[in-house]
């Protein structure tokens, strides 16, 4: 387990860069004079009787933006965030009820920008063992972990498109069972496998 989370901390050390929604689809034009707005990922790594688990979760199915997708805890950087760690863990608080004393942040990496107009950092934390979830039922259907083992192999990983505004775009996937784990949340958990080397 310890091991687990020292490679995390050595792949955080490599030299990565920033990624977006963009990698597969190099001839996909970005819109002139786009304005992106700051948003931050909880990538929390939590350790159980089988090994690190990575925390994700479901978004609820009626929500107007990205309904019944796969997502990191996270959002918006608002005003009363002091920056994007702050809005990572007050966003996992809200989210799946983290609380304060529960993350220790491991470190960041370079922001995702994402076809929707954010710019999102991620946030790698370790999550105390003791730590169970409640969810907002408002935003969140469910909360749940995959083994970090499933998303630290690059074998696991495929790449899919799909039909998006008129043209095929192109993204990483990282099926775990019933859970179809894609975009921007794949591309991230991707960039962490490519520096785990």
């Amino acid at each position: 387990m310890n091991d687990a989370l020292a490679q995390v901390r050595q792949a955080l050390t490599r030299p990565g860069r920033a990624t977006s929604d963009y990698d597969l689809n190099p001839g996909f034009a970005l819109p002139e004079g786009r304005i992106l707005r700051p948003a931050a990922v909880l990538v929390g790594f939590q350790p159980g009787g089988r090994g690190l688990r990575v925390i994700l979760t479901k978004r609820a199915s009626h929500l107007n933006h990205h309904p019944g997708q796969i997502a990191f805890p996270g959002g918006k950087v608002d005003g009363t965030d002091r920056d994007a760690q702050g809005a990572a863990l007050r966003e996992a608080a809200e989210e799946i009820g983290l609380p304060p004393g529960a993350a220790t942040v491991l470190g960041l990496s370079d922001p995702h920008e994402t076809v929707t107009g954010f710019n999102v950092t991620p946030v790698f934390a370790a999550i105390a063992p003791e730590f169970r979830p409640t969810r907002q039922e408002s935003e969140v259907e469910e909360v749940f972990s995959v083994p970090f083992a499933h998303v630290a192999d690059l074998g696991n990983y495929r790449v899919e498109s799909r039909l998006w505004q008129g043209q095929v775009r192109r993204y990483y996937a990282v099926p775990y069972g019933p859970y179809y784990i894609w975009g921007a949340t794949a591309r991230i958990l991707r960039a962490l496998a490519d520096r785990m080397g």
